[in-house]
């Protein structure tokens, strides 16, 4: 389970090269840019918390639709680059670099000639987030084996007990893990704050339900609910929109009730001010603050850490 990460990283890398080298021996043909704008898509999302093990999450994409003719055919595409566009990434700057009318060279699948990009190289910046990724998922590695097996021993060696060792690092490390964080949180409020503010429209303000992924018993999870939000903005005339209403999106209840509580509620077509990241526009919220999701995990921190305390005393 732990090389599974870094598996997964390793053929990313062997299957987006076999692309790139695939796209170098594609013949060209010139084509022209139609529609040079922005849009939002819905993306497929992995989580297995869910019972359908995945959600839709709207992102956006600069919408690049260019005309060619492949083979004596007349085609249409809208893939820019060999790289995997998961949206929400450079938008406004492949928007600038296509404007409608801009001639431009198509690189095209000779057997599928509907199969074309404007950008056959491999992604900027690829090898770059190969190798930290790589290097993140084998600190993993060796740290869960190595480092919690080392820390183990040190504090068997310090408390009464040895047996209780285990759970003490344990609870110790999963305190930690919360208040890693709760400090990353507070980090990206305080960054946000500083973020220049537009004004944007609520498209939509709902609570969702959906029904969590099943138990280890394969009986049916429960239903959650999940304050969903959108909306709209421009930012460098571009349109964008948005689904992080507060920095801590994403907080579920089995109760319909205390999400409906501890979640804002918007006025569909009500005007908001949104704060926008100036080097990536396509992040956004509608409160900057921690709010309470903060404190929660600092208040589980140090019920972790107290455990933890109180589990290294014990005879």
């Amino acid at each position: 389970m732990l090389l599974a990460p870094l598996a997964l990283i390793l053929f990313a890398a062997v299957y987006k090269s076999l692309q790139v080298r695939a796209a170098a021996e594609w013949p060209s043909t010139p084509g022209r840019v139609v529609t040079s704008n922005s849009q939002v898509r819905n993306v497929r999302i992995l989580d297995d918390q869910r019972e359908d093990d995945y959600r839709l999450e709207p992102r956006n994409f600069a919408n690049i639709v260019y005309e060619y003719i492949a083979r004596g055919q007349k085609l249409s595409n809208n893939r820019v680059s060999i790289g995997e566009d998961r949206g929400n990434f450079e938008v406004a700057e492949t928007i600038a670099r296509y404007p409608v009318g801009t001639v431009v060279t198509v690189f095209y699948n000779p057997l599928h000639p509907q199969e074309a990009v404007l950008e056959r190289d491999t992604p900027k910046g690829w090898w770059g987030c190969l190798g930290i990724g790589m290097a993140i998922a084998l600190l993993i590695i060796f740290g869960s084996v190595f480092g919690l097996n080392q820390l183990t021993e040190f504090v068997a060696a310090r408390i009464g007990n040895a047996r209780m060792s285990a759970p003490a690092v344990f609870l110790a490390a999963f305190g930690s893990v919360l208040a890693l964080f709760a400090l990353a949180l507070l980090r990206m409020s305080s960054l946000a704050k500083k973020w220049p503010v537009v004004t944007g429209t609520i498209k939509m303000s709902d609570i969702e339900e959906y029904r969590a992924a099943p138990t280890k018993g394969y009986s049916r999870g429960p239903l959650m609910y999940q304050r969903r939000v959108s909306y709209a903005y421009r930012y460098d005339n571009v349109a964008y929109s948005g689904v992080a209403a507060t920095l801590a999106t994403g907080f579920a209840s089995t109760s319909g009730w205390l999400v409906g509580k501890f979640t804002t509620s918007y006025q569909d077509g009500a005007p908001v001010d949104v704060y926008v990241n100036p080097v990536n526009p396509s992040e956004a919220t509608l409160n900057p603050r921690a709010g309470f999701v903060c404190l929660f995990l600092w208040f589980g921190t140090m019920v972790f850490w107290a455990g933890a305390w109180h589990v290294a005393r014990m005879h």
